[in-house]
Formats: C-alpha cells, sequence, structure tokens
C-alpha cells in the first residue's frame, strides 16, 4: 500500500498526533490487493470525535464535515487532493429503505466491530497506516484470492442495495456469491421495491462501465432471486432460439456471451464512461422482444424458431426498463435506436440505406451500432467471435459517406431560402424537410444541388403549393 499511497497523505497518517490509530479501508485496500489502480482513498480514525477529527484535519487543508448522518469528514488537502475520513459507527436497523438506520457513531468501538457492519468480506479489511500492517478480520483476503463474494456479518439483509452492489462486484472482479449469501439475497427479495431509484442507478452504471466479465454480474442476479425483480430480463430465461443461428442455447445465454463479448472488443478499454454504458445496456437489452414474439414455424424443410419483430418490440421495453432504473433521458435516447436498428444486416448497403440509417441512429452512431452488432455476433459459441461482414461492409460504406459518426447535416438551412425571397412562415419547414429526404436519397450533394431542387420543384408546381417562390429576375 505504501507505494500507491499519497506521500502527503501517507506522511500526515504517520506523523499527525491524534491520527495514530487510523486505516485504509474498504475499496482501496480491495484494488490495492488486486493490483487494481487506487484513485479515491478512505480513512477511518479510531479514539477520536468528530469535533476533534476536523480540528486534526484542519491543519492541512480545508475539513468539511459533509453528511453528518453517515459521519463523513471531507479534507481538500492543501496540494489539491480530496480525501474521506471517518470515526467507526454503528448501524440499527428501524424501518425499510436506506435511510431507516439509526446511526450510532463511537471513536472505541473496536476495528472488529465496527468491519463487521460493511456488505462483504473483501470490503472489510483495513490497513494500518503506521505499522503497515493488513488487518484482516473476516477472511476477506482469502475470499478475494479464491474469487468468492460472501456477505460480513448476519446484518448484511438489513440494506437490500447490498444485493445490487454484489452485482457489480461479481461483474467486475470476477466473483461467484457464497451459497449463505445467496440464501441471504434470497430471503430479501420483496425488498427490492424500497431502494430508491438513484441507488438502483448508480449500481447499474458501475455494472455497466467498470465490469471485466458482466455475465457474472447478471448470474448473480439470477442465482440471487433478484432477477424476478426485473421482468424484462427474467422473461428471455428459457426462450429459445433457433440452433443453428444460436447454437449457444436461450436469449438469456446468448444475452450472458453477448455482454461478455463488448468488454472484449480491443477499443473497449479506450471508452469513456458514457460510451460503455450506452453500448453496454444497449446489447444487455438488444433481445428482450423476444419473449413477446418468438414462434416455431415450418420453413425451408424444417421448423425453426423465429422472432419477427423483436427488435422495435425491444425498443419500447428497454425504455420502460430504462427507465424504471432511473435513467437519464439522454441514455434513454442512445440505447433505444441501437436496439431498434441492431438487425439491420446487408453485404451490399446502398448510400441511400446508410444515410436513412445514421439519421434513425441519432443521437447514436453508426459506429456505436456496429459495436453492438458485433458484440451480438460473438455472443454465439462455438461460433467464433468477430466482425461479421455485414458490419464491415456497413463500416465502410458510413467512412464513405462521412456518416460513422452521426447524421448528414441538411446542406439546405431556412437562411438559404429566405435569402433567395422565399416566404411561407411555418411551410418552410415543409420544404426544409422534404429536401432533406431528397438529400438522403442521393438527388443533390450540395447546396446548390438542393437549392436547384426546390426551385424545380416550385415551378413545377410538385409538392411545395402554398409556399411563393421569389419573383423572376
Amino acid at each position: 500500500m505504501i507505494e500507491i499511497l499519497p506521500p502527503k497523505l501517507l506522511a500526515m497518517l504517520r506523523n499527525t498526533p491524534g491520527l495514530e490509530r487510523s486505516y485504509l479501508v474498504g475499496g482501496c485496500v480491495r484494488d490495492w490487493l488486486l493490483g487494481v489502480p487506487v484513485h479515491d482513498f478512505d480513512i477511518e480514525v479510531y479514539g477520536v470525535d468528530y469535533p476533534d477529527l476536523v480540528r486534526l484535519l484542519s491543519r492541512y487543508g480545508r475539513a468539511d464535515w459533509v453528511g453528518k448522518s453517515f459521519g463523513v469528514v471531507k479534507l481538500t488537502h492543501a496540494s489539491g487532493a480530496v480525501w474521506d475520513f471517518s470515526v467507526p459507527r454503528r448501524d440499527s436497523k428501524r424501518g425499510p429503505g436506506h435511510k431507516g438506520f439509526d446511526v450510532e457513531f463511537d471513536p472505541e468501538l473496536s476495528p472488529l466491530e465496527a468491519s463487521a457492519r460493511r456488505d462483504f468480506t473483501i470490503n472489510s479489511m483495513l490497513w494500518d497506516a503506521r505499522s503497515g500492517e493488513l488487518m484482516d478480520p473476516h477472511g476477506g483476503r482469502s475470499d478475494l484470492e479464491a474469487r468468492i463474494l460472501r456477505h460480513t456479518s448476519a446484518a448484511f439483509p438489513e440494506d437490500p442495495l447490498r444485493v445490487l452492489r454484489g452485482m457489480q462486484f461479481a461483474g467486475r472482479f470476477r466473483l461467484k456469491a457464497a451459497n449463505e449469501t445467496l440464501d441471504l439475497c434470497r430471503s430479501i427479495c420483496s425488498s427490492y421495491g424500497e431502494l430508491a431509484v438513484e441507488r438502483v442507478r448508480e449500481e447499474w452504471l458501475k455494472w455497466a462501465t467498470r465490469s471485466v466479465q458482466p455475465s457474472l454480474g447478471l448470474e448473480f442476479l439470477r442465482a440471487s432471486g433478484w432477477l424476478e425483480a426485473l421482468p424484462e430480463l427474467a422473461a428471455i430465461v428459457g426462450v429459445d432460439q433457433d440452433p443453428e443461428w444460436h447454437p449457444e442455447g436461450d436469449v438469456w445465454t446468448h444475452t450472458l456471451h453477448a455482454v461478455d463479448a463488448l468488454v472484449a472488443l480491443p477499443d473497449w478499454a479506450g471508452m469513456s464512461a458514457d460510451e460503455r454504458l450506452v453500448l453496454m445496456m444497449s446489447v444487455l437489452l438488444h433481445d428482450v422482444g423476444k419473449a413477446t414474439c418468438t414462434r416455431t414455424e415450418f420453413k425451408g424443410g424444417r421448423d425453426r424458431i423465429t422472432s419477427p419483430g423483436h427488435e422495435s418490440i425491444g425498443a419500447d421495453l428497454a425504455a420502460g426498463f430504462l427507465r424504471r432504473i432511473g435513467f437519464q433521458e439522454n441514455w434513454v435516447a442512445r440505447v433505444v435506436p441501437l436496439v431498434a436498428n441492431h438487425m439491420v444486416h446487408s453485404e451490399d448497403p446502398s448510400a441511400r440505406m446508410v444515410r436513412r440509417l445514421a439519421v434513425r441512429l441519432g443521437p447514436s452512431s453508426i459506429e456505436e451500432l456496429c459495436r453492438v452488432m458485433t458484440a451480438d455476433a460473438s455472443g454465439r459459441p462455438p461460433r467464433p467471435p468477430g466482425v461479421p461482414i455485414s458490419v464491415h461492409k456497413l463500416r465502410e460504406a458510413a467512412a464513405d459517406l462521412q456518416v460513422q459518426a452521426s447524421a448528414p447535416v441538411a446542406l439546405l438551412q431556412g437562411r438559404h431560402l429566405l435569402s433567395k425571397g422565399w416566404t411561407g412562415g411555418p411551410q418552410l419547414g415543409a420544404i426544409l424537410k422534404e429536401a432533406y429526404s431528397a438529400q438522403l436519397d442521393g438527388e443533390f450533394t450540395d447546396l446548390d444541388g438542393a437549392l436547384n431542387w426546390v426551385s424545380e420543384r416550385a415551378w413545377n408546381g410538385d409538392g411545395l403549393r402554398g409556399i411563393r417562390p421569389p419573383l423572376a429576375e
């Protein structure tokens, strides 16, 4: 830990009277043991109360006692670094929800008692800043090495959010839950409704953007019984697919393979968190429509399993799912068109088709759709993963037309017509809309062509009635 601890923080913890019993706790200790870069350091200080802690920390910068109900002092160090300090506490459940706790701060609590309130053993370890000793009263290190997700104490069910935290931890750190932990999770399935939607959203965000094997998070939800609280996902379990195209099994199994295929894409690590979020949720939900439209029909000399229209049905289901778990509308607007268009396959895409696809996808892009389609195609073992020919062709065509990142910009704008003497008020929008459609169809490729197109249509009386063209010179 010493090698990654900021020197100023280490010096402060080791040399300040009153901070003798300071421990790094929680995620920073876990990540250090895993070799994961540590950015946030949480310090628990024993033997001092909050007023004294604020006084001690104020020597080094601004110490703000924030979230007093949870007892966090945020130190903004003179160097600009920000670290969170707290004193040990007891939590007593008194009512439903994440606010239904009585919190008692006790500086004299032992590390064993204080760490027992943490959710999982992998988050219950402490590192002594002075001695350099790792304190592991609940066996977190051995669980981490064995990749086991185990609850710390019998108090686990008091906060049902811990189940969703288990989901994202399983996906992020390749963990499988202990049977006794799954039993506790199943015992509180009915508590899902107590959770504040913003807290639900945060756990999904972490799963979607940080997972290295996201399927393990989804499997944890199913094994814990909590998948039933998410009907769009629960419904795809056991939905059959045609074995010729999907030898891997049902829609749920395919989805697990597809989300793992997404994080295996070569450019995944370089994407922003926002890009990862949109792509992961799109792949997660791309086939949820199959639960309502899958059928068996005799075709080509045999019974075939088909799901006609599942992409459009799935788009509506995806929107409902995302809103219910608290996703912002700008994210919903990006995911839904990716789900709705993930079945667009053509080995000879026309310019018209590609331009119109770019428009349908907005505010998402053809490049994002290509990633979703690649993950979809790669999630069908034993078929080998890879980029389908149709995706290669789509990428090439989009690049040639310069629409891989966004839809074409309309060549004809209102100001162009107004400057030529056109009038018509609100009806001007109808011309611009029709002109943009013609542009997508390739009827013109520059502004002069657009103006000529309008003029010819107007003088011929072809569809532009009610808008007066400029007088002939």
